[in-house]
């Protein structure tokens, strides 16, 4: 495992970057964390938290950040990959409450040529889970690489 900075393995920019840092990865999973506080985007200061549905797309962050080391560690550029939903988000808690640092646990359940993933993936404070779902993502450089393997040309 190699370490990396969050900017340089998500193809995001401030302030669309949500997630503060990878913490571990390896070839199926990875673990990323983030610390709210009063300037995390999407903070609503009458609760004091940052609602849970935000979740999303910390998960999505998170497998963008395993995609991004993936690609660094075989020297290719860091692509812009597409959350294309969840399944079964099902969060204990409304919001992630103000101070709290949150882990992002991503693994890899599943992997077509054609670069559609699915993932399982958690959110945890400490030892309590808050939020369980699979997440459905599509790696467009995925689909076009085993395209070139297979000699087939797609067109944009």
């Amino acid at each position: 495992m190699n370490s990396y900075s969050i900017e340089q393995v998500l193809p995001h920019r401030q302030p669309m970057i949500l997630i503060d840092s990878l913490c571990q990865y390896d070839d199926e999973s990875a673990i990323c964390s983030v610390k709210i506080t009063e300037s995390s985007l999407f903070y609503d200061s009458s609760q004091q938290a940052v609602p849970s549905y935000i979740g999303v797309e910390y998960m999505a962050q998170a497998i963008a950040a395993l995609a991004g080391a993936d690609a660094l560690d075989a020297n290719l550029e860091v692509e812009i990959g597409y959350l294309l939903g969840s399944r079964k988000y099902q969060p204990t808690t409304a919001w992630f409450a103000l101070g709290s640092d949150l882990n992002i646990h991503v693994s890899r359940l599943y992997e077509e040529d054609s670069g559609l993933r699915v993932f399982q993936c958690q959110i945890k404070h400490n030892s309590e889970n808050l939020v369980d779902a699979k997440i459905n993502v599509f790696l467009p450089q995925r689909a076009a690489q085993q395209a070139q393997s297979n000699d087939v040309e797609i067109k944009p």
